[in-house]
């Protein structure tokens, strides 16, 4: 991996060709939390099937995550700031407009990016994350308190202990991850939605417990469109194949 400066934060990235004839649209892939590039977007084999479709893909781990610097200022973890970390990594690679494809946390992301810099988004694609890109702040703030828990054994809380198993199994720093939690708990409100005005897909499970109704955000954005992903959770929704027939789709239809 290369590794670029982003607001005084040294992060990690990947700059993969397309496969073939690039078709010229680059797509720029931001994780959820406690993931990295690799674990949401290498191995359910996303970027394999975008170089194939013809896309550059451009994928990064998010500050405190992966490979990625880690801090422990909340602060440093606010939507915008990390939204800024996005389009600083464009600027360094030369790419002046991409299509933009967020998970969870990365969704977030991705929808404050097409907010404050549309001439750089192409498209968005929302994964993981609906309704509650408004009327939540992401995961609980108890997912904090499980990433400084002592121990997996301490937990009793069925969603605490899942993303305190999940961070310990990809050896994450927890006390970073806890800082993040506590500092990306913004919210757009529905006039801000409304000014998104790319074309935008908006992908959740339909046994997501945790991203909030994908229909109710679609019909917010002025060229929104919803995705079901048939029975699967928030985890499970990641590799789905209609998932990733969904967006391929989204992708060749928009303008």
């Amino acid at each position: 991996m290369q590794t670029f400066q982003s607001d005084g934060a040294t992060l990690a990235y990947r700059d993969i060709p397309a496969e073939g004839v690039d078709l010229g649209e680059p797509i720029l892939l931001i994780h959820g939390f406690a993931s990295s590039h690799r674990i949401n977007w290498v191995d359910p084999r996303w970027a394999a099937t975008l170089i194939k479709a013809g896309r550059r893909t451009i994928l990064f781990d998010n500050r405190g995550h992966g490979q990625s610097e880690k801090l422990y200022d909340p602060e440093a973890y606010a939507t915008p700031v990390m939204a800024r970390d996005a389009a600083n990594l464009l600027a360094e690679l030369g790419v002046r407009r991409a299509d933009v494809m967020g998970y969870s946390m990365g969704a977030r992301i991705g929808a404050f990016l097409a907010l404050e810099r549309p001439e750089l988004v192409r498209s968005l694609a929302l994964g993981g994350l609906g309704a509650h890109l408004v009327d939540g702040v992401g995961l609980p703030l108890g997912i904090a308190d499980a990433m400084e828990a002592p121990s997996l054994d301490a937990l009793t809380d069925p969603m605490q202990r899942m993303f305190r198993a999940f961070a310990d199994q990809n050896r994450s720093d927890l006390r970073a991850l806890a800082a993040c939690i506590r500092g990306s708990r913004q919210t757009l409100s529905p006039n801000e939605v409304g000014e998104i005005k790319c074309p935008a897909l908006v992908a959740v499970g339909t046994a997501d417990t945790v991203a909030g109704d994908a229909h109710t955000l679609a019909a917010m954005l002025p060229n929104g469109a919803a995705l079901d992903i048939p029975g699967r959770d928030h985890n499970r929704a990641v590799g789905d194949r209609v998932y990733k027939q969904g967006v391929l789709a989204f992708l060749a239809a928009r303008p």
